[in-house]
């Protein structure tokens, strides 16, 4: 993987935080024009043929600020191409363009597993995650959560002597909830704290999703400890398992809610989880992570769709996805002319851009 240069690295960053350009239209540009600096050279043509009025590309200065920030806390940023990008995060669909991280890089190239779960967690359920994480890492492993209250608190404590990765998702700086600030400050010297965000930006609900892509990216697999039925670990169990992730959930007792979720995910087929001899032996015995070979530098394929193409494209979406592939064949227009298409119906806002590839209208 050769190096990339630092013009492009800060051109990166500047896509990454254009307003309306998320990971998958990211990936996008990149792939149709082969670096961040040609994609921003060619935004104003693409916006002008996509029907928008204007588009918010943030300035140089405010990009300098932001690695200044970044450089004033003692932070790193890593962009998606970078020999220190994490490789596992490097192989979901899509990566995170950027990462800030601060501490200890080198445990996101470790043995990663993520333990996570309730934030009002009964007192078993604590000692669960603390003890498995404390297990966890003197096996080898490196322990990754979310630094959120209740079990994300409980497995950092108990990881914190053998390496703990914490995901954010607000900016690598913001420290929620404000009770964890002495653990966020101990992760940042022994540990690792990890967030896409910029600098300085406060958590907001939309961001935990995105947060849970990540947490779940970086590593092998998945531990829920404790659930409802309707929470936020059950989507990070599930985005575990669409990344191809092992997902494992400690069994519980029916009669409290806060297990119902973790007892509903053994049911749909994830491995009991009761120490870390059952997380060695799944490592060991069952399939392998299958990670595709990474793209790092990109060539450009530069296509410019017909308007009536586009047209006929956007036509054909709808609310249920659709794989670009059948768009390809139905239409018999060649894949890289549906990928251009659907690149200027994203920026439109006229598309909607699914994982795996799939899409549908907005």
């Amino acid at each position: 993987m050769t190096a990339l240069p630092e013009v492009e690295r800060f051109a990166r960053l500047r896509l990454a935080r254009t307003e309306k350009i998320g990971p998958v239209t990211f990936s996008q540009l990149l792939q149709r024009f082969g670096s961040a600096i040609t994609a921003i050279d060619a935004l104003p043509d693409l916006v002008r043929r996509s029907g928008r009025a204007t588009y918010n590309l943030p300035d140089a200065r405010t990009i300098e600020a932001e690695l200044e920030a970044g450089h004033t806390y003692g932070a790193t940023l890593l962009v998606c191409g970078d020999a220190d990008y994490p490789i596992r995060l490097s192989h979901i669909d899509p990566p995170p363009p950027v990462l800030w991280v601060k501490g200890r890089k080198d445990l996101l190239h470790g043995e990663t597993i993520a333990i996570v779960g309730a934030r009002i967690a009964s007192a078993g359920g604590l000692r669960i995650a603390r003890d498995l994480a404390r297990e966890l890492g003197q096996a080898g492993h490196v322990v990754v959560s979310g630094l959120a209250r209740g079990i994300d608190t409980a497995a950092h404590a108990g990881a914190l002597e053998t390496g703990t990765v914490a995901v954010l998702g607000g900016g690598i700086n913001d420290i929620y909830p404000p009770e964890n600030a002495e653990l966020h400050a101990k992760i940042s010297e022994t540990g690792c704290l990890v967030s896409e965000s910029p600098m300085g930006m406060r958590a907001q609900a939309r961001d935990f999703p995105r947060r849970n892509r990540i947490l779940s990216g970086l590593t092998r697999g998945v531990i829920v400890v404790e659930a409802e039925l309707k929470s936020g670990s059950l989507i990070t169990a599930r985005i575990a398992a669409e990344q191809n992730r092992d997902v494992f959930a400690v069994p519980g007792s029916p009669l409290d809610p806060r297990t119902r979720g973790t007892n509903d995910l053994l049911r749909q087929g994830a491995i009991l989880c009761e120490g870390a001899d059952d997380v060695q032996r799944a490592f060991t015995t069952l399939r392998t992570l299958f990670e595709p070979q990474v793209i790092a530098d990109f060539e450009p394929v530069i296509v410019k769709p017909a308007p009536d193409v586009i047209e006929q494209i956007a036509r054909l979406l709808s609310p249920v996805p659709t794989a670009t592939d059948e768009l390809s064949r139905h239409l018999n227009v060649p894949a890289a002319t549906i990928a251009a298409a659907l690149l200027e119906l994203s920026l439109a806002e006229r598309a909607t851009l699914l994982p795996g590839g799939l899409v549908s209208s907005a």
